[in-house]
């Protein structure tokens, strides 16, 4: 069951369950929410913070259009408890740009046009991102394999491997950052 995370100084019970004061370090910067510890990291993101980069798709794990950079590894929010990620390093989409530009990675996404309904886009570029953080120059077979649990159902499955190419192999647009 989905439940809205409140941002209120005093410990709310929402039937039955205590909410507690729990930090998150989200984009560079240190956000504290109100929430049930077990409630999934997802709703916090986006209920609380405002942040609409990860998308509620299935709920399950298996889209990946809710994944976020937890520690440098790409995870589904939508099943990461809250409480897992408190302390942690976070980054949504909304955390690779800087000053308003998009990254190498998002330009590179612009720029091969790989997106249609932009569903997928957010769980394609994190996923991509984490794994561009820790082998930049990634093979082929490499890219595939790390983007093998988020689907798109537009099918533009060739443009997205081509955007995250132009970054692996150094011919991504002058002017995003890293």
């Amino acid at each position: 069951m989905r439940r809205r995370v409140s941002s209120g100084a005093a410990p709310v019970n929402q039937g039955g369950a205590m909410t507690r004061k729990l930090e998150l370090h989200v984009n560079g910067r240190v956000h504290t929410v109100e929430a049930e510890p077990d409630s999934m990291l997802l709703y916090a993101l986006r209920d609380n913070l405002g942040l609409h980069g990860p998308k509620f798709g299935c709920g399950l794990s298996e889209c990946g259009a809710c994944t976020v950079i937890l520690n440098g590894n790409a995870v589904h929010s939508c099943v990461t408890p809250l409480q897992a990620a408190v302390g942690q390093k976070i980054t949504t989409l909304e955390g690779l740009s800087s000053d308003g530009k998009p990254n190498k990675l998002q330009q590179a996404f612009i720029d091969e046009q790989a997106a249609q309904c932009g569903y997928c886009i957010n769980g394609m570029i994190m996923t991509a991102q984490a794994l561009i953080d820790r082998k930049p120059h990634a093979t082929r077979d490499e890219i595939k394999t790390a983007l093998e649990g988020n689907l798109c159902r537009c099918g533009t499955h060739m443009r997205i491997l081509r955007a995250v190419e132009r970054v692996t192999t150094g011919h991504a647009a002058q002017g995003g950052t890293p």
